[in-house]
């Protein structure tokens, strides 16, 4: 067994979790064969695989930034319910 009753109650003291035997048991259980197939993955040799965050390629999808002449301000304000001197009038809202 990977993982001993006395380390669940243990754990679940830190956690402040109020588990009964019941429960310790079966957490003991999940713990030991999770921990186990934990053990079964580190006997695989991955020392040629290198490290990746993601299975597959993810490129940058954002577009490159550029330096573009702004819409016109009558143009920006043309859709505006209210301006008010060059601005979008918008409700005070407190």
């Amino acid at each position: 067994m990977k993982i001993s009753r006395n380390e669940v109650e243990h754990v679940a003291d830190l956690a402040r979790l109020e588990l009964s035997g019941e429960e310790v048991d079966q957490f003991t259980g999940q713990l030991d064969a999770i921990l186990s197939y934990i053990d079964k993955l580190n006997e695989l040799d991955t020392a040629d695989v290198e490290p990746t965050a993601h299975v597959i390629h993810v490129g940058n999808v954002i577009r490159e930034d550029r330096v573009c002449d702004s819409i016109p301000l009558k143009e920006t304000l043309s859709n505006a319910p209210e301006t008010d001197e060059g601005f979008f009038k918008v409700p005070k809202i407190i």
